[in-house]
């Protein structure tokens, strides 16, 4: 069954004062854990460069393919419409299953993910913002993981609350590490080497969401920030590139909407199918989906 929320003006909640006031604070192996995230992923940036003396067979660039979309497909679908907005209900298992599949793409553990997206949202574009496109294209990018915004202001709750997520994310790198030496087990040092390229070009793949779909693209919805509709990262990114859509409706499931001439369009969204194919067996329940005259009042026309 669908369901479809009552308002497209619901937003995450705000708590501005709390959020900004009341500082999360790490321990000791949290912050070595957190830190090994940007040092795992600048290592996959080095590691690409083995593909030039081991080459890369039909089967290497087909273990890149597949690495790529599995693990996207996870940070789409459950990180991000799953445990972050919500906007289909899940058994718990599947959660688990998910967050160790996306902990394994080196975007950090469910937890941290939630939080600094949870803000994004909260602080759209704004200074709070920690991925801000205000700063300029290369910090949206990626420069913010390196600097102080990194580590949450505050973790989320709820996914705290549950002790196998709150453990996938402490060690969030122990899945990436282990797909590393899987791949090497499988093909020696051209699959590892094909495990860098993928892992890279995932991280660049997402990170085209914060910087790309904020600087370049339609905005056919009325909102209070930068945020654009780009095809070409809807198809990196399994239909997360409908970052308009995204922000007028950010618990809507389904994120491949526009308006074409005064009428709701559907685009592709292969994260949404992935949620229809959970919700055919049992797997997915809830899903919200904005009502059509909710999309027209959305128009920014």
């Amino acid at each position: 069954m669908l369901l479809k929320s009552p308002s497209h003006d619901e937003k995450l909640p705000t708590q501005a004062t709390t959020h900004s006031s009341k500082k999360q604070q790490y321990s000791l192996p949290t912050l070595i854990g957190y830190w090994l995230g940007p040092v795992l992923i600048v290592t996959c940036h080095i590691g690409s460069l083995l593909a030039f003396s081991t080459g890369l067979s039909l089967g290497a660039w087909a273990w890149i393919v597949f690495l790529y979309w599995i693990r996207m497909l996870a940070i789409t679908g459950i990180y991000h419409r799953l445990l972050t907005h919500k906007s289909y209900s899940s058994p718990a298992p599947v959660k688990w299953i998910g967050s160790i599949i996306a902990s394994s793409a080196g975007q950090m553990g469910p937890n941290w993910w939630k939080a600094h997206h949870e803000e994004h949202h909260r602080f759209t574009d704004q200074p709070q913002d920690p991925h801000s496109s205000v700063r300029g294209i290369q910090w949206s990018h990626y420069q913010w993981l390196l600097s102080r915004n990194f580590l949450p202001t505050k973790l989320p709750a709820d996914v705290e609350q549950d002790i196998v997520l709150k453990t996938i994310d402490r060690l969030h790198f122990v899945p990436t590490l282990a797909l590393g030496f899987l791949s090497y087990a499988i093909g020696g040092a051209e699959y590892l080497a094909a495990f860098f390229i993928s892992t890279t070009l995932l991280f660049h793949g997402v990170a085209l969401v914060n910087s790309a779909c904020h600087k370049f693209g339609t905005t056919p919805f009325k909102t209070d920030d930068y945020s654009k509709n780009n095809g070409i990262v809807a198809v990196l990114t399994l239909g997360e590139g409908w970052h308009n859509c995204h922000h007028a409706f950010p618990w809507s499931a389904r994120q491949g909407i526009t308006l074409d001439n005064g009428a709701v369009k559907y685009l592709p969204d292969f994260t949404f199918g992935f949620i229809q194919v959970l919700q055919s067996v049992g797997l997915a329940s809830k899903v919200k989906l904005p009502a059509e005259p909710d999309v027209l009042v959305a128009s920014a026309e």
